[in-house]
């Protein structure tokens, strides 16, 4: 018996949203390819350099409340987010 995508995406879609969240990693991880050690490597230097810079007072950070406020206005075309 053949199935085709049509069918395996109506039988993926109609099972519970755990299971739909753990296909959809499953399914993303597979199109990823092999880890890349310098890439995940550069990523938790750049994370640990975020971090620092914060945490010295480097760098200053937003409240979500203020965010949600920007981007709102943003999306009202006001240009307060870019002039910021």
């Amino acid at each position: 018996m053949i199935v085709t995508t049509e069918q395996i995406a109506a039988a993926a879609l109609a099972l519970p949203e755990e299971d739909r969240l753990e296909l959809a990693d499953r399914l993303l991880e597979s199109l990823d390819g092999p880890p890349d050690d310098d890439v995940d490597r550069a990523w938790a230097d750049e994370i640990a350099r975020r971090l620092e810079e914060v945490r010295s007072g480097k760098v200053a950070t937003i409240p979500w409340e203020e965010v949600q406020k920007r981007l709102q206005e943003d999306a009202d075309g006001d240009d307060a987010l870019r002039t910021r």
